[in-house]
């Protein structure tokens, strides 16, 4: 690592009052995106991160994943917070909202934006191959951002919880309203948050377009009906409005202006407006000696992307889409025998997007409102089934699973004009996904496990049948024909628990064959000029690294850490591989407390990254410098009062050091990237009742 370590020992021995982490190894927390269903993670062969927000947490949910191991954000603004798993950027990560996959296929913004911090339970993170039990693009791993489930009781009970948040920062204001009721036959819980956030200030000043309002309503109820059948409903609506990218920012005719007309000025993306939609049904139903769990359900994100031009004062591109999925789930977890626990599954889902764009393309006026859509009626389908079993050797547990997959995508038209086409567009894959993972008890708080496995991503649908000029400066072609990319992934690691005492460390290697990327051509676009970049399969990528983070209990506080070490490598064209996460580490320490006085302190090192590649990124890629942040939390909780079960009041103090950096994954001209937020407050209240 090439960060300064000298700084981080003087600032570790000068000052205790230095970052806000909440704990987030809790190895002793039962999960249930690993396995499936409800189960410990120590038992598991895998990376397991469970990290639940604290009452200051800010913004979108994706910002829960930054400075946690192997874990890493891409960013083009303050909304859009991209997971990058182990190297790996979105498209292969499986992002889900309480086990349901949120799809889209747009260039700006993130998945894992679409819920508000306040209703989020906790976000499950695994790390490594995913598509035994989830299919297509689980190569990096799975995020499941988990609500909170309704239950039964025997008694009726009702009650719930609220948050209240203000930042300095960015002149935010945020809030959430939980309730929960149940009784022996009914349960529900209803939630409300919204949040309206200003323009962020960073050490260079206030930073333009990186306000944002958001609101989300979540409502979700079960009923026992005869016998174990249990019926279940999840409505979910997300909303968003005035968001901004600035990492989109270019100007025309200046270097990296993308081919734009100088006349147009400085072109920003954003979304006036923007909205997750989700209605799902499931019935749990015992089978056997197991339970046969079955959900269907439909979930829209739509999308209204703008081109805005400083120079015109208006938008000269304006994109409505909605990407809307339909699918179900259905799987069976049981005992097979004493020895044997069995899951047993089938999987459908299918994507449907139809972009209606429209262009102002006839300089200097740019009032032509032409339509031109990237591409009409696009599709991609996924079936699949799938066996897991569970079973003992000795002392060690097994863990062996399989999936087949066939997947399917088409459209009724790519491109527009002259250039479209309506022919050779369908194409078809058969994939193979397995794992097998083994823990072996080295003592009772000791496990050494290890996993190998292999996964798959079918390519998307802009990688399909989008043209299109892009932010990069290149006029992008599809490629219906493209393979899924196929990855062999190991892993070895070591998990303790011992009380208070927890930790992790992990080791893994991963190669990812006919890797999906832009290739340039060396043609350029007839109309445009701009040269093209054709989507291709690449012959070979590896990413490999080490990560580990630990909880230690020293007196009366409790001492955390965590580190990243990462690299990426493009084999075919022997460089580094394309925007890799930095190396980092975080350490910190604290004094938890349900009642009365906590704080909590620590820093995040992060070293400089100067492994760039040239040929597959053309040059695009820059160096970014190492940098230390500095955060501190304080809260006293209260007892009963007031009414309330219990309350808690905290004061969050970020970047302390208004430390003027921007992450490596930042999206944006190099030298222009939008810099991280500078030193501010965070003052929140929350309760429970």
């Amino acid at each position: 690592m090439s960060f300064p370590l000298s700084r981080l020992t003087l600032a570790c021995l000068a000052a205790l009052n230095v970052s806000a982490y909440a704990a987030d190894l809790q190895l002793d927390d039962t999960v249930v995106t690993a396995r499936g269903y409800a189960s410990d993670s120590f038992d598991t062969p895998q990376a397991i991160n469970v990290i639940k927000p604290h009452a200051t947490s800010q913004g979108p949910a994706g910002n829960l994943l930054r400075g946690q191991p192997g874990m890493a954000l891409q960013s083009d603004g303050a909304w859009g917070q991209n997971p990058v798993l182990r190297g790996l950027k979105r498209e292969s990560v499986v992002v889900m909202v309480d086990g349901i996959r949120v799809n889209s296929a747009q260039p700006q913004g993130a998945l894992a934006s679409f819920l508000d911090l306040g209703l989020l339970d906790r976000a499950e993170v695994v790390k490594g191959p995913g598509s035994v039990l989830y299919g297509s693009g689980a190569m990096g791993g799975v995020v499941n951002l988990l609500t909170p489930e309704p239950r039964f009781t025997e008694q009726a009970e009702l009650g719930g919880r609220f948050g209240a948040s203000a930042s300095s920062i960015d002149h935010g204001y945020s809030g959430a309203l939980l309730l929960q009721g149940s009784n022996a036959t009914q349960g529900f819980v209803v939630g409300l948050a919204g949040r309206d956030v200003g323009n962020y200030k960073s050490p260079n000043g206030r930073e333009r377009k990186t306000g944002y309002e958001s609101d989300t309503l979540l409502l979700k109820y079960q009923h026992k009906l005869a016998g174990d059948y249990v019926l279940r409903v999840n409505l979910q609506r997300h909303n968003d409005e005035d968001v901004w990218y600035p990492g989109s920012a270019r100007t025309g005719g200046q270097p990296g202006g993308a081919g734009l007309p100088p006349v147009l000025g400085k072109v920003t993306i954003h979304s006036p407006k923007q909205h997750r939609e989700l209605y799902a049904l499931g019935l749990d139903a015992p089978l056997l000696d197991g339970t046969l769990s079955t959900d269907v359900y439909r979930q829209e994100v739509y999308r209204e992307i703008r081109a805005y031009s400083a120079n015109l004062n208006r938008n000269y591109v304006r994109n409505d889409v909605s990407f809307i999925t339909h699918g179900l789930r259905s799987q069976w977890n049981g005992a097979l025998s004493d020895a044997h626990w069995f899951t047993a599954g089938v999987e459908g889902w299918k994507m449907t997007g139809d972009p209606e764009r429209y262009m102002n393309n006839n300089p200097p006026f740019f009032n032509n409102n032409m339509r031109n859509d990237p591409f009409k009626d696009g599709e991609v389908s996924s079936v699949g089934i799938f066996v897991q079993d569970e079973f003992s050797v000795g002392s060690t547990l097994l863990t062996a699973g399989l999936r087949y997959d066939h997947t399917q995508g088409d459209a009724k038209v790519k491109g527009s004009g002259l250039a479209a086409k309506t022919s050779g567009l369908s194409h078809s894959d058969n994939n193979l996904s397995w794992s097998l993972g083994a823990v072996q008890p080295l003592t009772d708080t000791l496990n050494l496990y290890a996993n190998i496995g292999q996964a798959y991503r079918a390519p998307d649908l802009r990688e399909r049948f989008e043209d299109s000029a892009r932010g990069d400066g290149y006029y992008h072609v599809g490629n219906p024909q493209l393979d899924p990319e196929r990855s062999s992934s190991v892993e070895l690691g070591l998990k303790g628990r011992d009380g208070l005492h927890a930790f992790q460390l992990a080791a893994f290697y991963t190669r990812i064959d006919d890797f999906i990327a832009g290739r340039v051509t060396g043609s350029n676009h007839p109309q445009n000029g701009l040269a093209i970049k054709q989507s291709e399969n690449l012959s070979k990528v590896v990413t490999y690294g080490l990560e580990g983070n630990l909880e230690v209990p020293l007196s009366v506080f409790v001492v955390d850490a965590g580190f990243t070490w990462m690299r990426g490598k493009n084999k075919q064209d022997n460089e580094p591989l394309y925007e890799m996460p930095a190396n980092e580490l975080r350490l910190g320490i604290g004094q938890p407390a349900e009642r009365g006085f906590s704080w909590h302190t620590g820093l995040r090192a992060v070293a400089k990254q100067d492994r760039i590649a040239q040929r597959f990124s053309n040059g695009s890629e820059d160096k970014t410098d190492s940098f230390i942040t500095a955060d501190a939390r304080v809260g006293y909780g209260f007892g009963v009062m007031a009414g309330l079960k219990s309350s808690h009041i905290d004061l969050q103090l970020s970047n302390l050091t208004n430390k003027k950096y921007h992450e490596h994954l930042t999206d944006g001209i190099s030298g222009q990237e939008l810099k991280a937020p500078g030193r501010g407050v965070t003052l929140a209240f929350s309760g429970a009742f």
